[in-house]
């Protein structure tokens, strides 16, 4: 699984809980999320046995389901009675579920994405910050709150190459700016005039305000920034939320939420879940049920709050812990929350019809290398080593030789 805080945190739990109460061995292997995805594409395509389970996406589960990798958990876990499937976010049920109706995946977690800010920073300087910014007032702002502290810098934005790092924010505003990486015809947008803007844009207000190393910057470099001070701003999954307001955070409490910025769009917020996927090759599918049932259970997120504290419970999935007066108080991120996951449509998260379903990912398993490939130059870019417009360039070629395998089917 992913090295993200949450997972971090269930591995913690497992023994003692879980294991105890079943005598069922759960054995871990966590890897940060670039290494993590190989292992499972590489693990899960082959079908060798080795793991059970698997942290998967939104954006995986769809075609690893129909390229049968994955085992069905409709029965093993869905109709639990412990587990409440009808409490689970519809939007998450529907994006784990395979073309052939059979339910492939349990969220773990869910998230869209949030402009997070220090309240005192912004109080200090006699500044505010709107409910709904736009981009152009997002850099407005990361100019005056740049060096508003020692050490401080406007924003912190991911620039670690990877579809999932750098491209998961960045093709939110590539979409904001009525960009698109391809058209419903699938001929490839990446060097469009849009697309071009968003991406210099980008690339412009990290080189200027944003945290030092950009360049290999990701989720959890600018998670640390942001608890250490280093950053006034942030754009990134709302699940940062649970980190930053958690007992023993420097931040707790003076953090502001608000909504993804836009451009062109009225919301521009992702929709992403890590979830538990089950390789059909496993022998201990049984088991593996077991786990799942347990680890994305109403009752794992109170043993958290109850160890942890409500902040650090894996939210963003479930109906109830919306609603939950403990969870509310502890997590003051819940509503924007809430609101930027309701929000999201990932069959229209732009200005134009797209081919193929996504918010910050094109959902197609070509994707992952064509991301990666791309966001390698815009990473150089960031770092001062290449052009926005060369990047883009090689990116267009690329793309289009996936729009074209498309275009033929």
């Amino acid at each position: 699984m992913v090295n993200n805080p949450q997972m971090e945190d269930l591995q913690k739990l497992t023994a003692d809980n879980f294991t105890k109460d079943t005598g069922i061995k759960v054995n871990f292997t966590v890897l940060p999320e670039n290494d993590v995805r190989a292992k499972i594409s590489q693990e899960f395509s082959s079908q060798a046995g080795q793991y059970d389970i698997a942290s998967l996406s939104n954006y995986e589960i769809p075609f690893y389901s129909a390229n049968g990798w994955l085992a069905p958990l409709d029965n093993t876990v869905a109709k639990n009675p412990d587990f409440n499937q009808a409490d689970i976010l519809p939007a998450y049920t529907a994006s784990l579920t395979g073309k052939d109706g059979k339910l492939y995946g349990e969220p773990f977690y869910g998230e869209s994405s949030l402009l997070m800010y220090r309240k005192d920073i912004f109080d200090a300087k006699g500044l505010t910050m709107p409910a709904n910014p736009t981009w152009d007032q997002v850099a407005d702002l990361a100019a005056k709150v740049d060096g508003a502290a020692p050490g401080m810098k406007g924003i912190c934005l991911r620039g670690q190459p990877g579809w999932g790092q750098l491209f998961a924010p960045l093709t939110t505003v590539v979409n904001t700016f009525g960009g698109t990486w391809f058209d419903k015809d699938w001929n490839a947008k990446v060097n469009a005039p849009e697309f071009t803007a968003a991406t210099q844009f980008y690339v412009d207000l990290v080189r200027n305000h944003g945290e030092a190393g950009a360049a290999q910057a990701g989720f959890t470099e600018c998670l640390n920034n942001m608890t250490q001070s280093k950053t006034a701003m942030w754009y990134d999954a709302s699940s940062a939320g649970g980190s930053l307001e958690a007992a023993s955070s420097p931040v707790k409490g003076k953090i502001g939420y608000v909504q993804a910025p836009v451009k062109e769009t009225k919301s521009s917020g992702w929709l992403w879940t890590w979830s538990w996927g089950v390789q059909a090759a496993s022998k201990k599918q049984d088991a593996a049920g077991k786990f799942i049932a347990w680890a994305s259970s109403q009752k794992y997120e109170e043993l958290v709050a109850s160890k942890l504290g409500w902040a650090k419970v894996p939210s963003g999935k479930r109906t109830s812990t919306y609603a939950n007066a403990e969870f509310q108080k502890a997590a003051p991120f819940f509503e924007a929350e809430k609101t930027a996951i309701q929000n999201t449509d990932p069959k229209n998260p732009g200005v134009q019809p797209r081919p193929a379903i996504g918010v910050q990912f094109v959902g197609i398993p070509e994707f992952a290398d064509l991301g990666t490939t791309v966001s390698q130059g815009i990473s150089s870019a960031i770092a001062g080593q290449g052009s926005v417009a060369d990047a883009l360039a090689k990116g267009q070629d690329a793309a289009q030789k996936v729009g074209d395998k498309y275009k033929s089917k």
